[in-house]
């Protein structure tokens, strides 16, 4: 029984540490860098649980103890847990871009308005630098504006639903000038993006290009694409 319930303990603790890491980088007990540590540390927590669960189920399956095998089981799940989150984390950082800024239109962005007085101490700037847009084509080669088949005004009533229907905030919604502008907020970390959504007439219809930017990370993780990809599918 010592084993599962030692694995049942480091279980505890890997969950511990990573349901708290987004919380305190959001109330200011952590710096980004040291929430991505405790997320680290939970992950070594969680490998470990699992390697010591398998071993501790395995000992109480061939010994038929049913309780010592549902204790180990469940310090596994936990471990599974402890591991899997930070991993899937940082897979999408390594695969993903280092940039935070992502456009439907790369050479003529979507610019903020309303939007700007709210990012006055953002660390992030909104100025694009000039390899920004070779590094979106290469890592996400797919983030294209669209075109609906309506006048702007249908357009622009389907947009905001979309936006409102995504649980933005939205910041000004000006229907004259095609104008969406909004704030999304991380569940976790609370990390605040903020999203211009600019609509064009188009032939017959309608072209929509969003731009999605962070105000903390350097990095997102592939974030701002997401929310662009989802976005877009919403209105099409």
């Amino acid at each position: 029984m010592t084993l599962a319930l030692a694995a049942s303990a480091l279980a505890v603790l890997g969950l511990l540490l990573l349901a708290m890491a987004g919380p305190a980088y959001r109330v200011g007990l952590l710096s980004l860098a040291n929430a991505m540590v405790v997320l680290q540390w939970a992950a070594y927590a969680g490998l470990a649980v699992m390697a010591m669960g398998a071993v501790a189920a395995l000992l109480a399956f061939r010994r038929r103890k049913v309780l010592r095998f549902l204790v180990a089981a469940a310090a596994l799940a936990g471990g599974v847990t402890a591991f899997t989150i930070p991993f899937e984390w940082q897979r999408r950082a390594d695969r993903s871009p280092p940039i935070h800024d992502i456009s439907t239109d790369l050479e003529n962005p979507p610019t903020f308005e309303a939007i700007i007085p709210l990012r006055a101490d953002a660390p992030n700037s909104l100025e694009r630098p000039p390899n920004l847009a070779a590094q979106q084509r290469e890592g996400y080669p797919d983030i294209a504006p669209i075109t609906v088949p309506v006048p702007l005004d249908q357009a622009f009533r389907r947009a905001l639903a979309a936006a409102q229907e995504s649980g933005w905030e939205i910041v000004t919604a000006d229907q004259g000038s095609g104008r969406i502008e909004a704030t999304d907020i991380t569940r976790w970390f609370g990390f605040t993006d903020d999203i211009v959504v600019r609509l064009t007439p188009w032939g017959a219809g309608t072209r929509i290009d969003v731009r999605s930017v962070s105000r903390e990370r350097q990095g997102d993780a592939g974030a701002n694409a997401r929310r662009i990809r989802r976005y877009l599918e919403r209105l099409e």
